[in-house]
């Protein structure tokens, strides 16, 4: 049968069916570096949502509490020494991965994304309609002040390139997102710094899995500078790397 334009075997629609009727065990995973001005009330407010089994807060060599105040608020604490996004991403769904974890989802600790819209990336996948859930700050609402410009020119160009070379219609490559535990560790993951959202989206993207968006609210961080918009150094790294792994895996 065809189901969305794609020709279904019976087999696989019995094992869509039983997946989506299983309850999904989820893991959020939120690699943190001196955030100990925001991480409490995020992980607070991730661990009052149903939704949510664990909650995994990656301490990537803080100088601060950070680690204390997520262990206080009833995270799950790992730590990962290697200094790099992806390092601590890595180290996150090694630990949810053991938990048991079907679903991963991963966000930023410092406020900017709303533990309240957490059902918005978990929804396509447990009615078995996406593999890769990317949460579209384009598609929602980008709060005063929360993203500058040179943020916003860098973040269309890339999306722009991942519609021109991958033939997926996103919008945004923003942090948090949800992904099936199984898919991504096919994937083989290798950028162990800003460049893992983006081979995230191109390997996802490759191997033909169904990746949606929905919109989400992006607001100022609460706390702290960030590493990336927040100075001309990290600006500049995490546009060579997304810049770099969005072609690199296109060649």
């Amino acid at each position: 049968m065809l189901l969305g334009g794609i020709k279904v075997t019976s087999r696989q629609l019995q094992n869509m069916s039983g997946a989506r009727a299983r309850i999904l065990a989820v893991a959020v995973v939120i690699p943190a570096l001196n955030e100990a001005g925001t991480i409490g009330e995020l992980v607070r407010e991730l661990v009052g949502q149903a939704n949510a089994n664990w909650v995994i807060v990656v301490d990537n060599g803080s100088t601060d509490d950070t680690a204390l105040k997520a262990a206080d608020a009833g995270a799950h604490v790992v730590s990962e020494e290697r200094q790099g996004y992806g390092y601590a991403c890595a180290a996150g769904v090694s630990a949810a991965v053991t938990l048991g974890a079907d679903i991963l989802v991963f966000m930023d600790g410092d406020g900017s994304s709303l533990a309240s819209e957490l059902s918005l990336l978990l929804e396509p996948l447990n009615r078995g309609e996406g593999e890769l859930v990317l949460g579209s700050r384009r598609l929602g609402h980008i709060r005063g002040g929360a993203m500058p410009g040179h943020q916003r020119w860098g973040n269309w160009l890339s999306s722009w390139l991942m519609r021109r070379l991958y033939r997926v219609q996103v919008t945004d490559l923003g942090p948090y997102r949800a992904i099936r535990a199984e898919l991504l560790q096919s994937l083989g993951m290798r950028e162990m710094t800003y460049g893992w959202p983006a081979e995230m989206m191109v390997k996802a993207a490759k191997k033909g899995a169904l990746i949606v968006e929905v919109p989400v609210t992006w607001q100022a961080r609460q706390s702290g500078r960030s590493k990336v918009s927040g100075t001309i150094r990290g600006s500049i790294l995490a546009a060579y790397h997304i810049f770099g792994v969005t072609l690199r895996y296109a060649l």
